[in-house]
């Protein structure tokens, strides 16, 4: 099950400006009727689930984070630049974002890239609405935030835990998914090659294979 945080998709509401998003998340948990869930956060979603899983750890059971990294993790603060210039390079040769944005620039990074914009196009119906200008500026403005957030103390997590990254990503730079291992008492790490911040999608037929093992575990 996924869901659209306030302010996206969806969900309306004012996008929050930090990871205190993580009780909207929490919430809708809740509102479900779940009393214990496993979690899979990417990117910013990594940040709320690692928050939920510090801040209310019996509504946990195993996280997975992928792209993702700890609060004041280095490079972090410097996803707007990294996103808006990778924004203008799409937007002057014809492509998606995510294409610069979640991928290598390798050969077999742009093939992989090009495969997985095809594979967003194959739903027809029901599609998710585009993001909203102002939601954009406040998901990049909570991304900067925890970048620059105090370090949290990741050893009162003991949930099993996969993280899991490209071996090259810009967004989140990649040492800090190694960091973010390092830290958790009970977690395991697994790098793709030649994988940006979207190693899980080029890498999905493994990245399922493992996460289904590991949950089933």
């Amino acid at each position: 099950m996924t869901f659209d945080n306030r302010g996206v998709g969806a969900s309306q509401g004012k996008t929050p400006r930090s990871v205190a998003m993580a009780r909207d998340a929490a919430a809708f948990i809740r509102a479900l009727g779940h009393h214990r869930v496993d979690l899979l956060g990417f990117s910013l979603g990594g940040f709320v689930a690692q928050v939920i899983a510090e801040e209310e750890p019996r509504l946990v059971r195993k996280l997975i984070l992928a792209g993702t990294g700890p609060a004041g993790g280095e490079g972090i603060d410097r996803v707007t630049p990294i996103t808006l210039l990778d924004t203008l390079k799409a937007a002057l040769t014809f492509k998606d974002p995510k294409e610069y944005l979640f991928f290598t620039r390798t050969a077999n990074g742009k093939d992989a890239a090009r495969q997985f914009v095809n594979r967003l196009k194959e739903r027809t119906e029901n599609r998710d609405k585009a993001i909203s200008v102002t939601a954009f500026r406040n998901q990049l403005k909570a991304i900067h935030t925890w970048g620059r957030q105090k370090p949290s103390d990741l050893s009162v997590i003991h949930h099993p835990v996969i993280v899991t990254n490209g071996d090259h990503d810009r967004l989140v730079p990649s040492s800090n998914s190694a960091d973010l291992a390092r830290r958790l008492p009970n977690a395991q790490l697994t790098l793709y090659p030649d994988a940006g911040h979207g190693g899980i999608f080029q890498y999905h037929d493994k990245f399922v294979n493992e996460a289904v093992n590991f949950l089933d575990s």
